[in-house]
């Protein structure tokens, strides 16, 4: 009798939880190829990002929800092989890029904007060679070489834009079609993108505009929707035209870095993740695949790596 006293006190206790409204959103997020291959640490290598959400309280018509965003960043990149030291096998530069950024999404019945800005820098003030070394003290790994050759000093000054598109939903719920683009443009970046994302639901899937598969799943008294369970199988195809990367290339603001590549401007995206929402607490695991971003790569076939994602929703 205690064991189904209990089992119905959680039971009640989970449907009450599932109500409650979720405002405010802390989400980590890091890339690593560790996380496909324990052998593999090149080109883009690592990326750690931390980002606090929150939705406004304030209403507007056609609007859904308008939410607000602050995420502090870094991307490391390295050549095929981060303990090479002869300058002429470097068949990248090494890179580091860290920045802070302010962005806001516009959340509409079934289209969703954002934009962002980031400002920030490239080269050693960005601190790639001593958090590589951290990570690479804590695995064990071989000390890197190299970085003296990376990218030089120079501020980074980027505006970030997307635009979703609810494109095809069948009518079971369990699964559907969103067309994505993204655009930046700046002093590290500046690019374009275009292509499908695709949701196939081990649950019913939630509306775009209250899915934690588009950051939208922040709900307060104004809105008319509330938090449910989420999981679901995605995949996300994109084609990619890079007009510029001072990654690969340098700063047109600091032309003195010893090391620099070509762009290749197309190549092609591809991500298969999973996704889970337990209200409260989120996850995500993503396995991601781009195409050859610049030429003379000893690597010509593309790079890939993991992405895993944690993030907590309260009020």
């Amino acid at each position: 009798m205690k064991i189904v006293f209990t089992f119905l006190l959680l039971f009640s206790f989970s449907i009450l939880f599932s109500q409650k409204k979720m405002s405010k959103e802390f989400r980590l997020k890091t890339d690593n190829d560790l996380y496909v291959s324990p052998s593999k640490n090149r080109y883009y290598t690592n990326g750690m990002f931390l980002t606090f959400r929150h939705l406004s309280k304030k209403t507007k018509n056609k609007l859904e929800k308008t939410i607000f965003e602050w995420e502090v960043g870094h991307k490391m990149y390295s050549p095929f092989k981060a303990t090479v030291s002869d300058i002429s096998m470097h068949d990248r530069p090494f890179a580091g890029y860290l920045y802070g950024s302010f962005g806001k999404q516009r959340v509409y019945k079934n289209k969703i904007l954002t934009l962002n800005l980031q400002l920030g820098v490239i080269g050693p003030s960005a601190l790639g060679e001593e958090l590589q070394d951290l990570i690479h003290q804590y695995f064990n790994f071989k000390k890197a070489i190299g970085w003296k050759h990376q990218i030089k000093n120079a501020p980074g000054i980027n505006l970030k834009g997307s635009y979703r598109q609810g494109f095809i939903k069948v009518s079971t719920s369990h699964f559907d079609l969103t067309w994505t683009n993204h655009a930046q443009i700046g002093t590290v970046f500046t690019n374009l993108s275009t292509g499908f994302f695709t949701r196939i639901g081990m649950l019913p899937l939630q509306e775009m505009m209250n899915s934690i598969a588009f950051n939208t799943s922040l709900n307060n008294s104004n809105t008319g929707y509330k938090s449910e369970k989420e999981a679901f199988l995605y995949a996300k195809t994109t084609v990619h035209y890079t007009l510029y990367d001072a990654t690969l290339q340098g700063s047109f603001l600091n032309k003195r870095s010893e090391i620099t590549n070509k762009i290749t401007p197309f190549h092609l995206g591809l991500e298969f993740g999973v996704s889970v929402d337990f209200h409260q607490l989120n996850l995500r695991y993503a396995y991601i695949y781009t195409g050859r971003k610049s030429e003379g790569l000893r690597f010509n076939n593309g790079n890939y790596y993991g992405s895993i994602q944690l993030s907590y929703l309260f009020n």
